[in-house]
């Protein structure tokens, strides 16, 4: 017989629903810099600088030791496990310089994807081993919120209900690990836009797969108002030759969330999905703008679209830090405003802001 499970106590609720208030305060979003060594390799190989720790450290010092007026726009930050632990050049250790601008430290929990046995290609995903013993870890060591990643991708045979179900049943498995140990869960089930499919077909698996992983979340007891949803935006695939406006894509985005997705969830931060960062700006503007009835907030957790333009103004040059610093505290403007539907642009945006930052079966 169906019976209440006291999952968590009053005062357990009481500070992770805290928590993601803060990650998701008007005009706040997520800043991602959780990229494994192998992806931060890949951009650093863009501006021709070698893939070393120093070098690394050298470019997060940038984004995370930039003046105290990001944290108008940024609301928490995610590590990667290494990172977590890495100090900037006074020694000070990272979690501390974002946590002195009164940004909450995150951490990615996953450890990546793997075959989903039995079936045709599809995938889940590792690390539910020894994840109590890391949450209870990562919180001593000062993080207040994890991430789980999972992929899905559309195809003519994919997603199945069985992948989707299988990584529903692992996001809340990880979200109830994540709250037992005091860490506010980021649910991050992210459709690739990878292939021909039109909008609307995006938008049917988007909500498909969210009813999924919210049906999840009940029947694990997950405390919702401590959690955050942090989805693909609905979008046709990078091959699909029809372009639809940030109009089109916000009605699609806005109407694939507001039938799955509970009111009680404070806030859904967008993943860019490999959009330009202009269009990730422009989009998410337009789903804030959107007449459909919203009762979460709406804001962003973008990695590479906040870190492009500063990557490339820095160059590896140590005399170029302020001019990075700069390029990023104005894109991490840009979408605060977009998350408040004030971002408005002058049609004139650069070639780079306009670049797809797209990459074919993307993963961390």
């Amino acid at each position: 017989m169906t019976h209440q499970f006291p999952a968590l106590s009053t005062d357990q609720k009481m500070s992770l629903s805290d928590i993601a208030q803060r990650i998701v305060a008007p005009g706040k979003g997520i800043l991602a810099v959780d990229e494994s060594v192998g992806t931060m390799g890949n951009r650093l190989q863009r501006i021709k600088v070698e893939n070393t720790e120093e070098n690394c450290c050298a470019f997060r010092e940038i984004l995370l030791s930039s003046d105290s007026s990001i944290s108008q726009h940024i609301g928490g930050v995610i590590f990667f496990r290494e990172t977590l632990y890495q100090k900037d050049s006074t020694g000070k250790p990272f979690p501390v310089v974002i946590k002195d601008k009164g940004i909450v430290v995150g951490i990615k929990l996953d450890k990546g994807m793997a075959p989903l046995e039995g079936t045709n290609g599809k995938t889940t995903i590792k690390g539910l081993d020894g994840l109590a013993e890391c949450c209870a870890q990562y919180k001593k060591d000062g993080a207040d919120f994890g991430k789980w990643h999972v992929l899905l991708k559309i195809t003519d045979t994919t997603p199945s209900p069985l992948a989707i179900q299988e990584n529903a049943n692992m996001l809340a498995h990880y979200a109830s690990i994540c709250q037992q140990h005091g860490l506010v869960p980021i649910v991050e089930p992210e459709i690739l836009p990878d292939g021909d499919h039109d909008l609307q077909h995006c938008q049917y698996v988007t909500e498909k797969v969210l009813a999924d992983v919210y049906k999840a979340l009940n029947d694990h007891h997950i405390y919702l108002e401590a959690t955050l949803l942090t989805p693909n935006m609905v979008t046709a695939g990078q091959a699909c030759s029809k372009k639809n406006t940030p109009e089109e894509v916000a009605m699609e985005t806005a109407t694939a969330l507001s039938r799955p997705v509970p009111a009680a969830v404070p806030g859904i931060c967008f993943l860019s999905d490999g959009q330009s960062k202009e269009e990730a700006s422009v989009n998410l503007n337009a789903i804030n703008l959107c007449p459909l009835k919203k009762t979460w907030k709406l804001t962003f957790s973008y990695g590479w679209a906040l870190q492009a333009s500063a990557l490339a103004a820095w160059a590896g040059k140590p005399e170029n830090k302020k001019a990075a610093q700069e390029a990023f505290c104005m894109q991490a403007k840009t979408n605060g405003l977009a998350c408040r539907g004030q971002y408005t642009t002058s049609g004139k945006s650069s070639a780079a802001a306009n670049q797809s930052l797209f990459t074919a079966s993307y993963s961390y």
